[in-house]
Formats: C-alpha cells, structure tokens, sequence
C-alpha cells in the first residue's frame, strides 16, 4: 500500500445544497454533519456564511458539533466575505477558510469585469486577510481548466506566497479531459508546488459524465485532496461522487494504491440519509449505492453469483454498508434463483414441482415485471412451509 494520503473534501453541504430540490433545513445539515463525520471526510465545506443568515447559522452549527473534521466556510476574495467567515468558524476546532477568485479570461471579461493584475492582488489581499483569521486557508482559481495556465500558476504561485495551504484547480465547468487536467495538475505541481508543503486540490464538476475520471487522473498526477459530494449531487450535472471514487480507489488499489480515512461501511447509509433529506433519491442504477447496484435479474448473472458473488460483484455490498444483494425476479431470470427464493420462502421444491413452477413463473413476469414473493406463494404447492426466512 502506498504512503500517499488522499484528503477527502466534502461539499455536499455546500456545492451540493446549491443544486435545485437540495436546500437543507439546519437540524438536517447538523445530521448530515455527522454523519460525514461518521464516515471519515478529512473535510466538510459547511456553507457560504456571506450569502444568507441561515448559511451563515449552519456554518456556526457544524462548526460546533464536529470535533475532529475540518470545517470550512466559502467566500469569495472580498474582506467582508473573508470576515463573515472567520466569524462562523469562530467555535470551529479546525476551521479553514476557502476563498476564491475566477481566473479564465472568460469570467474576467463578462462576470468579474476585472482585468488580470486586479485578479492577482485581489488573490494576495484575500489570502492575507485570511491567513489573520486561520492558519489553515485554501485558495481555489474558478474555471481553472478554461484559464491561461502562465496566468493561472501566477495566480496560485501569489496565493502560496501569501500564505494558502492549499490550493484547489476546479474544473468549474465540468470541461476538461482525464489527460489534459493530469497535465494541468503536473504543470501546478511542477511550476507552483514543487517541495513546498502545499496541498493540490481538484474539484470537479460532471457536466460531461467526467467528474470521477478526472479526480481520479489528477490523483495520480499529484493531486492530494479531491473535492465530492454524497450521491454527486451538486450544480447543473452535480460533482464528483464521494462513493465513486473512494471505491474505485479501494477496489483499485492495485492501480490506485493510495489511502484515506474514510469508513466505506458508511457510504450506504450517508447515502440513504442524504436521500431522505433532499427531495429526491439516487437513480436506480447508480454506481455503489443505487438499489439496482447490488442487483442481478439475467439467469446467467444470477446463477454466477448464486454460486460466487465475485463472478459478477468486484465489491460486496456489506463493504459499501449495503445490507445484502438482491436477486430480481423477472422474466430474465433462471432457475437457480427461483430456487434459492423459495428456499428463503421455506419450500424445498422437488425437480418435478420446480419443472411445473418455473413456465408459469416466466408467463408471469412476461405480464407484470417483476415477481414478488406473493405471487411465488401462489404458484407453490399447496403445502405449508416448513419455515420462512425472510
């Protein structure tokens, strides 16, 4: 196993609330907050203290109740933001705050309307004032990935001097490719970092399905911190999935052998609770904790798993905190799951009576779907069970 710890960044509480149907009443953010706590997260992105009261107020409250995640407040390089901060993280154990500017020519000109040397001292003074509150302060270059990169290193090299921490290369936008953000992570790396004590964070939006991708190709190209969310939520197409990519490095670790603290026991059931929160689920078929991701129709598929989950599972679901697999019974299915559905029932089926059952079983999951073990029940002898293990 590799030395290098990878720093895990959550922002569901605040990237991730800024996506429509996400808003979270405070007791909701403070349950979130520890279960991420829970879970292991290096970091927790509270909220953005400047924006609103209630923001500011969540900040105050997560700050309070997590006694060993860091705790970060949002604010752009403006003093009275940097300030708002400071005080929200006032009670915090480990607070850090997390100022930004945009650096693509782009939101220079039509957002910011602010030239490139403007950029480069508001960075300084923003830094500066931060560092008076924290020492643990993170700069972030918005559209990084659409940015000069002569202009974005002298960008990160002034905030560094200033005394950032870390500093975060975002792909704002969702636009890069694994190769060329790899290669953008390496020129930071090479012309900013070097053998500074400087942590390189990415944060990496899904606009193009890429999110995970590119965290991961930045990791390897020498990034230490990755920035998610639980479930991916977050703006437009949402951001990186927390439980994507900390399994693809746990299953991976012959190709991604890097550590982090994160308990993925507990990926399921942050899940589900972020579920219940927000306004709606996860898609059936997403990665890790989607219901169908632990789920096998085919007969083929079944059987395999029947006989070995790792014929068809590269992780258990218990690994992720999921209670069990799930044989769906369709029209897809065989015998072999037949049988070991109703040997849950309590029927230990003969082969003539399992040779009766299953045509009738195929004719009805050809009309309604998918099978339910009332309908199993129906189709069985007419004999009681000897037990029921549900």
């Amino acid at each position: 196993m590799s030395d290098k710890k990878i720093r895990v960044f959550d922002t569901t509480l605040r990237d991730g609330e800024q996506s429509p149907g996400c808003s979270m009443y405070l007791e909701e953010k403070i349950s979130m907050a520890r279960q991420l706590e829970l879970l292991g997260v290096d970091v927790i992105e509270a909220g953005f203290p400047f924006a609103s009261e209630g923001d500011f107020r969540s900040v105050v409250a997560v700050a309070e109740e997590c006694q060993n995640t860091i705790v970060a407040g949002l604010c752009r390089t403006v003093a009275s933001d940097i300030h708002r901060a400071a005080e929200a993280l006032k009670t915090a154990k480990r607070p850090r705050i997390h100022t930004f500017v945009a650096t693509s020519d782009i939101h220079l000109e039509y957002k910011l309307k602010r030239s490139r040397s403007e950029v480069i001292d508001m960075t300084a003074n923003a830094v500066r004032i931060a560092r008076e509150h924290v020492d643990d302060v993170e700069f972030s270059a918005e559209d990084a990935t659409r940015s000069d990169v002569d202009f974005l290193c002298e960008v990160f090299a002034t905030a560094v001097e200033c005394g950032a921490t870390t500093i975060n290369v975002p792909d704002t936008v969702g636009y890069t490719l694994p190769g060329e953000y790899a290669d953008l992570v390496r020129s930071v790396k090479e012309r900013v970092v070097g053998d500074k004590d400087i942590t390189i964070s990415v944060h990496c939006h899904n606009d193009l399905g890429l999110a995970v991708a590119n965290s991961l190709a930045a990791i390897e190209a020498g990034a230490t911190q990755v920035e998610c969310t639980v479930n991916g939520i977050g703006e437009r197409a949402g951001n990186a999935s927390l439980e994507e990519l900390i399994m693809a490095m746990t299953v991976r670790a012959d190709k991604m052998p890097y550590r982090t603290n994160i308990d993925t026991t507990q990926l399921y059931p942050a899940s589900q609770l972020l579920s219940s929160i927000v306004s709606f689920g996860v898609q059936p078929n997403k990665a890790i904790v989607g219901r169908n991701a632990f789920a096998h129709e085919a007969g083929v598929h079944q059987h395999g798993v029947l006989s070995n989950p790792l014929c068809y599972e590269i992780m258990t679901p218990e690994s992720v905190g999921v209670p069990k697999n799930s044989l769906v019974l369709g029209k897809h299915s065989g015998r072999h799951a037949l049988i070991s559905r109703y040997e849950q029932l309590g029927f230990a089926l003969s082969e003539p009576e399992i040779a009766s059952i299953y045509p009738r079983f195929i004719a009805l999951a050809d009309r309604k779907k998918n099978v339910y073990d009332q309908d199993l029940l129906a189709l069985a002898p007419a004999r009681r069970p000897t037990a029921i293990a549900a």
